[in-house]
């Protein structure tokens, strides 16, 4: 019987099938990436031992465990199976008899106890306790424990997340300086030189496995003809073994150095199976530099749709000068790429000098980069070759930094509908705005004693809900930053409301 297809994300009980960046920020839009530390590669040709460069890496992995508190399943049975009797008077409802039973108290306290949900690895970036990991290690998670090489153990916060690149950011408040991987280049990877993998795969403390990198630039949904489910489609291959527990965990070149973040693994079974892939040390760093000093990832815009140009594509378009690149199929209106002058039928086979040959390379280049930018774009039009400088755009068409707001910005409190609140209003929910002050409630025009019923279509009934939505919104860097808010007055007036959370820069 043939299997099916499988990317693994290299994360204890985790199967999913599994876009790209440098910097270059203009005058007047300085990156702070001192907390970062970069080495210049020295050219070494790398040799057959690798016992110096696990030994400056493996006390800077760490091991990330997730907690969680387990949701009650309220309208479902033991053995599975859907309870009338308990959708219509609740989950402790004894049927024989009508009473509620309710649950032991030590049942109850196991519950709402927080379990461990999953096992992930890390990489400390900054001595002062910086930590690079998988946003799939840390999503869902309301506690994180990390413990270093030495058995220390720390609770971590998440100073941001991009699930789009599948990178996040913890910073643990530890009493000494912390053992640190100096981040190398991944664009001066070869294909054929040696890497190492450090890790804690199925909760194995300090692990290293050897490998080579097999490709760079690799678009997971190729290889598996199926779509990717993250954002980032442009990894490192390489075939040093990797399992669920190395997610988040170093990739590492011949002299000690970061070149990638170990995510995923191109399996029939969920583990090793032959190939694991890496997110860029080119990539991670951009994406961590952005959520320290943003909390948000600065994503560039050329403004184009395209699609990889292959022989028969090219014949069948009347071109000749290659075949390879990528073919724009689409120019967006006012966007960088009309400004710069390209049009449909181009066929970009550079960017900033380097080669794009496919979808994965065209991702990653641009994920390089910020808004702002000067890019260096070489193309083929009628079959010769041009170039034009175009200056990157954000998503909203401009090309400022911005920078995601917190709760507290809002400038308001929810306090939950009362019985009499919610029949006056003839709603089954709602969270009522108080305590309004300045923020971007009050200028986006809500008013004090605004009933909220739903935001972005997901109903609210108390300022949990609100923080869980804001939460979400926050986190997706590929969706705008906006709250769409339907709700009431008093006077029964219905109001909708659309609240920036941006801030601009």
């Amino acid at each position: 019987m043939k299997s099916s297809r499988k990317v693994a994300l290299a994360m204890a009980s985790a199967l999913i099938i599994g876009t790209s960046m440098s910097y270059g920020a203009t005058d007047g839009q300085r990156v702070d990436e001192n907390f970062v530390r970069t080495s210049v590669r020295t050219g070494a040709t790398p040799g057959p031992d690798f016992t110096k460069a696990a030994e400056n890496s493996v006390n800077a992995v760490v091991s990330i465990k997730s907690f969680a508190t387990p949701k009650q399943q309220q309208f479902q049975s033991n053995d599975g199976f859907f309870d009338p009797f308990e959708f219509f008077f609740g989950p402790n409802y004894n049927g024989g008899n009508g009473q509620k039973q309710q649950k032991p108290k030590q049942e109850q306290q196991q519950q709402q106890k927080p379990q461990q949900l999953g096992l992930g690895s890390g990489v400390i970036i900054s001595p002062d306790g910086y930590i690079v990991t998988n946003n799939h290690v840390i999503d869902g998670a309301e506690k994180l424990e990390v413990t270093l090489n030495d058995n220390e153990t720390y609770n971590a916060k998440i100073i941001g997340s991009d699930p789009n690149s599948d990178i996040a950011l913890l910073k643990i408040e530890a009493k000494k300086t912390l053992p640190t991987i100096t981040f190398g280049n991944s664009d001066d990877l070869k294909v054929g030189e040696w890497v190492l993998a450090v890790g804690n795969p199925f909760g194995l403390t300090s692990t290293v496995t050897a490998g080579i990198v097999s490709a760079k630039a690799r678009s997971i949904s190729s290889a598996t003809h199926s779509r990717s489910n993250m954002g980032l489609d442009s990894f490192i291959q390489t075939d040093a073994a990797v399992n669920p527990g190395n997610s988040g965990g170093a990739l590492i070149n011949s002299e000690g150095e970061l070149v990638g973040i170990n995510t995923a693994i191109y399996s029939q079974t969920g583990n090793y199976a032959g190939y694991s892939f890496a997110i860029p040390s080119s990539i991670v760093k951009k994406v961590v530099t952005d959520l320290k000093q943003y909390g948000t990832v600065q994503r560039a815009v050329l403004g184009v749709k395209f699609q990889e140009l292959d022989a028969d594509f090219a014949k069948d378009k009347g071109i000749t000068a290659t075949n390879e690149g990528v073919y724009v199929a689409e120019v967006v209106d006012r966007s960088a790429a009309m400004e710069g002058g390209l049009k449909v039928g181009d066929v970009i086979v550079k960017v900033n000098g380097a080669d794009v040959k496919n979808s994965a390379q065209m991702m990653e280049q641009m994920n390089k980069l910020r808004p702002g930018d000067k890019a260096t774009i070489t193309y083929y039009r009628d079959n010769k070759l041009r170039s034009t400088v175009v200056t990157l755009k954000n998503n909203e068409g401009g090309t400022k930094m911005t920078k995601s707001a917190d709760m507290m910005s809002l400038g308001c409190a929810f306090k939950a509908l009362t019985d009499k609140q919610k029949q006056d209003l003839q709603v089954n929910s709602g969270v009522e705005v108080v305590g309004l002050k300045e923020g971007k409630f009050k200028k986006a025009g809500i008013k004090e004693g605004f009933v909220i019923t739903d935001i972005n279509n997901a109903v609210v009934s108390s300022q949990e809900d609100v923080e869980n939505i804001y939460n979400q919104i926050m986190k997706d860097s590929s969706s705008d930053k906006v709250m769409f808010i339907t709700g009431l007055y008093p006077t029964g007036k219905k109001v909708y409301y659309a609240v920036d959370l941006t801030d601009g820069e």
